[in-house]
């Protein structure tokens, strides 16, 4: 009996595997304020509402809208950057310059050259040296608007940038798959878990029927003398043991419930009703007939094949940063001098205007360049270890998942037989006893058999549906 409960225990135990209890503390105190709502979900409608809801698809998602912002930053490098300006200055000092006294000569030389002499009756001789003056350039006010226009005509890295923009989406949205098929592995587990304790409520309400009218018999066979009181205890204990651990199963299922509520972002108050059902024929289902694969149906495998075009257009971007980029500029402006703030008046505005062509050689940056391009190789070779690792390992866990599958699906049938043999014993033992042939320790033994015989099964059962759903998703097939 103690095994049997041990057994029990592991069994319903599993129900907390694929989740985490803590969430239950995240409802809110006023929860119960919300009008809940009632779904009715197959487990495609579940996989559904969770790739709208889950909070992990949801950011995957998201990811994809950031990507999509940051190509469009990459792809803005290529347009015209327009830029307008508009300015005015004040100068309460107009800056003062010293420079050669150039007015002094001109002067001397006008004297000399029409013969003028000096106040002794001498000609007038130019002097060695005229000295500095101090003389101020500008105005008081100034103002200047206008316009600029700066085009790149070629860059390299933004030439591989442009190229590499569909590969980034493609890079983010494959992420997105990826986490979903990792959503949808838990949720099909869990479902189906959920599903799985719907038999063995059935198999456990089905035991206690039969040892409630086996108590029955027992007292009336008591009362009249042809057993002991100790039978009707044993029994009555029995009885209590069953319902205490339909009791236990019970609340083990509601926190699944909430488990899988939370995987699907769905509020906890919210009733979520399973619709599908679930047979051995279902399990068996002939999966691993012509069960031929390809890496290129894993989600994970592609994103890892995405990874390395990444890589391999980095490499390029650094090597085309070694060539010349070529940009054009022009600028057209207008720019006024005033000695009072009156240039919404009237008043000579001059235009500026200029159109330039440039080139920008790299000639040596310390080997950076260089060394990035070894880089860039470098983690190129390492995603390629990695996708030849994952095939190996994909390899590995489809046969590992296939040979699961068999013995899941052979033992799974095995605890079925075993507890149909199991329930006949228990229903020819019961016989003999209500006819007085049998002994209370017969009828004991045959329940508590059937009772282990259950549990197996259920356990089997269980086992055959992740195995099932660890093969689908180690072929890409989930």
């Amino acid at each position: 009996m103690k095994r049997t409960r041990n057994k029990q225990r592991v069994f319903t135990g599993m129900l907390f595997m694929a989740v985490l209890l803590p969430v239950f503390a995240a409802a809110q105190p006023g929860a119960g304020t919300v009008k809940a709502a009632r779904h009715e979900f197959t487990i495609q409608q579940a996989v559904d509402y969770a790739k709208k809801n889950n909070v992990n698809v949801k950011n995957a998602l998201l990811e994809v809208q950031y990507q999509e912002q940051v190509n469009k930053e990459v792809t803005s490098r290529a347009y015209p950057g327009i830029n307008a300006s508009l300015g005015t200055t004040y100068n309460p000092n107009v800056a003062t310059q010293v420079i050669p006294n150039f007015i002094s000569p001109a002067t001397y030389q006008v004297l000399i050259d029409e013969g003028v002499k000096n106040g002794s009756g001498n000609p007038i001789q130019m002097p060695a040296d005229f000295g500095m003056i101090a003389a101020q350039f500008g105005t008081k006010y100034s103002a200047s608007a206008g316009i600029s226009l700066s085009q790149l005509l070629f860059d390299g890295q933004v030439f591989v940038g442009l190229q590499a923009r569909d590969a980034t989406m493609r890079f983010a949205r494959k992420n997105a798959e990826v986490t979903e098929e990792m959503i949808r592995t838990n949720i099909y587990k869990l479902y189906y878990q959920l599903v799985v304790s719907k038999t063995q409520v059935e198999l456990l309400d089905a035991n206690i029927d039969r040892l409630e009218k086996l108590l029955k018999d027992t007292r009336i066979i008591y009362d009249n003398g042809f057993t002991e009181k100790l039978d009707v205890d044993k029994l009555t204990v029995q009885l209590t043991n069953l319902q205490t651990e339909k009791n236990k199963v019970l609340n083990n299922i509601s926190n699944g419930y909430y488990g899988l509520k939370v995987l699907l972002g769905m509020p906890v108050q919210d009733e979520l009703v399973l619709v599908d059902q679930l047979t051995a024929d279902q399990i068996r289902d002939g999966i691993l007939e012509g069960s031929i694969y390809s890496y290129e149906d894993r989600k994970d495998y592609q994103y890892a094949q995405i990874g390395k075009e990444l890589r391999e257009f980095n490499i390029r971007r650094y090597k085309l940063s070694q060539i010349p980029t070529i940009s054009l500029n022009g600028q057209y402006a207008k720019n006024a001098q005033r000695d009072k703030w009156n240039f919404l008046g009237k008043g000579d505005w001059f235009t500026i205007s200029s159109v330039s062509l440039n080139m920008a050689i790299p000639i040596f940056n310390g080997f950076y360049t260089k060394s990035k391009i070894q880089q860039t190789k470098i983690q190129l070779r390492q995603a390629e270890n990695q996708i030849e690792a994952m095939k190996l390992a994909i390899d590995s866990e489809v046969e590992t998942a296939k040979n699961s599958y068999r013995s899941a699906i052979s033992n799974m049938d095995y605890q079925k037989k075993n507890m149909e043999l199991a329930e006949k014993v228990y229903q020819q033992t019961k016989k003999k006893y209500e006819v007085g042939t049998g002994s209370q320790t017969e009828i004991n033994a045959a329940q508590v058999e059937l009772k282990t015989a259950q549990n197996g099964y259920i356990t089997a059962l269980y086992d055959a549906v992740i195995a099932r759903i660890d093969f689908l998703k180690a072929t890409g097939k989930l």
